[in-house]
């Protein structure tokens, strides 16, 4: 498909936090926590994860959040509120990309099924913020792999984060192809077959190869435009709401 075959018309860059995170002794990380707007040019709103939940404090010891707004700051910014999202893309449940789907009892919810029944069947890394992705009113589809969801809007089966993981591509008229890694790959520089699994990274031969999966498919689209799902540096150069990728 190319981009003129595409009905994505924008793209929206959310940024809800940064924080400057410890490394090393005398190194430090700045991160940022981040979700997604996509607009159709039939007037359609799919929204990709919604971020960390009010009501669960962050981990003892956490870099205090700068420059915070959420999710639906973002939209109401935007003219938008919960009732005109038609889909959320739930790239995993983990706490940071899941705290406000309750606030979306209204639109379809989109997950890979691997995900999915991991997390339902009790495994403990999604069990703080199960209220929220949980709750009954929502209405999930379950995925069995990559899917064009729309034209334009391709979801990626991406694990080794965590099982059933996924990463968005979108076509866009004018940008062309932007990658979301969300957090298959959370920084740029761990971009490469030479990256090691992280702390919260759960299979590093997984993670590996969806990092092949998207190197590749980067190479072969000739992809302009990575966004690396909690690199703060990167963020900085980025197009952020209210601005957005045509």
């Amino acid at each position: 498909m190319t981009a003129n075959e595409t009905i994505v018309q924008k793209l929206h860059l959310f940024q809800l936090s940064t924080s400057t995170v410890p490394v090393a002794p005398g190194r430090t990380m700045e991160m940022v926590l981040g979700c997604y707007l996509v607009e159709t040019k039939d007037g359609k709103h799919i929204l990709i994860d919604t971020g960390f939940p009010p009501d669960v404090p962050r981990p003892a010891g956490s870099p205090p959040a700068e420059n915070q707004k959420n999710v639906l700051e973002h939209l109401a910014a935007l003219g938008l509120c919960p009732g005109d999202i038609d889909t959320v893309i739930a790239t995993h449940f983990d706490i940071d990309h899941v705290g406000y789907h309750d606030s979306f009892p209204e639109a379809e919810f989109v997950v890979q099924r691997e995900h999915y029944e991991l997390a339902r069947a009790g495994h403990p890394r999604f069990a703080k913020a199960r209220v929220h992705w949980d709750h009954p009113a929502l209405r999930y589809r379950l995925l069995n792999g990559d899917l064009e969801l729309l034209p334009g809007l391709t979801l990626l089966k991406t694990g080794g984060h965590v099982a059933g993981h996924q990463s968005v591509l979108v076509r866009l008229p004018h940008t062309g192809s932007v990658l979301l890694a969300i957090d298959a790959v959370m920084m740029e520089r761990t971009f490469t077959m030479d990256r090691k699994a992280w702390p919260n990274d759960e299979n590093e031969q997984h993670l590996l190869a969806s990092t092949r999966k998207l190197l590749d498919l980067v190479e072969k689209e000739n992809i302009p435009l990575v966004v690396f799902g909690h690199d703060g540096l990167q963020w900085r150069n980025l197009k952020k709401a209210p601005a957005f990728y045509d």
